[in-house]
């Protein structure tokens, strides 16, 4: 247990839950650790909550924000204050199993990593499993498995979770800034896809996080797209998210490895067109052949015919929910 790790939790508002999460790392096996916490300025009694625990414990140091930052400024503020070879990110209403830290160290050293990311079990507000797996629900663990230790790993869409992450601190030069502009970059993204590009990745398939789903959740398991009514919403989403990312690529070359800056160009106006074009498109498929051609068939075709085929995609859409609509009326009925 020679080396510290930084613990790095970001908290607002978290009156409801932030307590069984501190005492859930307090309770580690692994015990040399700082636990970092920024509040960003909550108007509940979280304050009160780190105040004490602050005073109960000198493993913990509490920063109380004079303004909002938002949680991505939030984390980048932590991540500033790291002193030690190791890290990890925390969020504020999860449980941690008690070797979490141990066994996430034990990994990484053990595949001489500079960044691990895992699994973990997805719970409800009382802790009661709802997904035994988020990356199976997710369908993530394929290309996870896949592209583990590659640049295609985040490259087209995030696949980690900030609070399953341990990582060197050796590539915080290559991480920070944190991009802000695009919500669909938070700061577990940029840390995946920095890491990916410049260092060795890790995945760990076993689970030693509670992920609580609890409806006030930032960023959780919803699957945006499942409660849209019409093709349309969800070509709407598609593109608002390709545009999010390549744009803050596009904003943040200097990142990227001059080999990638090219494509992070063609993909961003790809779906600028993509978006002008109501019914069919051709046009640049190369383009999207180039991102999309690791991806299995059905997404490939899927995202195809959703982005460009809207016509031939509204039936197929109004079909799905058709069968969607009588296997849930079969199983309230059964």
């Amino acid at each position: 247990m020679d080396k510290t790790i930084d613990i790095l939790l970001a908290s607002y508002n978290g009156e409801k839950y932030i307590q069984e999460q501190i005492e859930s790392i307090l309770k580690q096996t692994y015990t040399n650790f700082r636990l970092l916490i920024s509040d960003d300025c909550s108007t509940d009694k979280t304050r009160e909550i780190l105040e004490e625990y602050q005073k109960k414990d000198s493993r913990i140091t509490v920063f109380f924000q004079e303004k909002n930052l938002g949680y991505i400024r939030n984390f980048e503020f932590l991540l500033k204050q790291i002193k030690n070879e190791y890290y990890m990110l925390s969020d504020q209403d999860d449980v941690w199993l008690p070797n979490k830290v141990e066994k996430s160290l034990e990994f990484l050293q053990k595949n001489d990593a500079d960044f691990v990311f895992g699994d973990l079990t997805v719970v409800n507000q009382d802790l009661k499993t709802i997904y035994p797996s988020f990356g199976d629900f997710m369908q993530l663990n394929k290309k996870i498995e896949k592209y583990i230790n590659t640049n295609k790993l985040c490259y087209l869409y995030n696949c980690i979770t900030g609070c399953t992450i341990i990582a060197k601190s050796n590539l915080l030069d290559k991480i920070l800034p944190l991009p802000t502009k695009s919500k669909y970059v938070p700061h577990d993204y940029w840390i995946g896809l920095m890491s990916s590009l410049y260092g060795k990745t890790a995945y760990m398939t076993e689970k030693y996080i509670l992920y609580r789903q609890h409806g006030n959740n930032q960023i959780g398991t919803d699957k945006l797209s499942n409660g849209f009514t019409k093709l349309e919403q969800v070509k709407r989403l598609f593109v608002d998210v390709k545009l999010g990312v390549f744009g803050t690529y596009v904003e943040n070359q200097q990142a990227f490895p001059e080999e990638m800056q090219k494509l992070n160009k063609e993909a961003f106006e790809y779906f600028k067109m993509v978006d002008s074009k109501k019914n069919f498109n051709f046009r640049n498929w190369g383009t999207f052949h180039e991102l999309y051609k690791t991806e299995t068939p059905y997404y490939y075709i899927l995202n195809f015919i959703i982005m460009n085929l809207p016509l031939i995609g509204r039936p197929l859409f109004k079909l799905r929910r058709i069968i969607i609509s009588f296997r849930r009326k079969g199983e309230k009925l059964g």
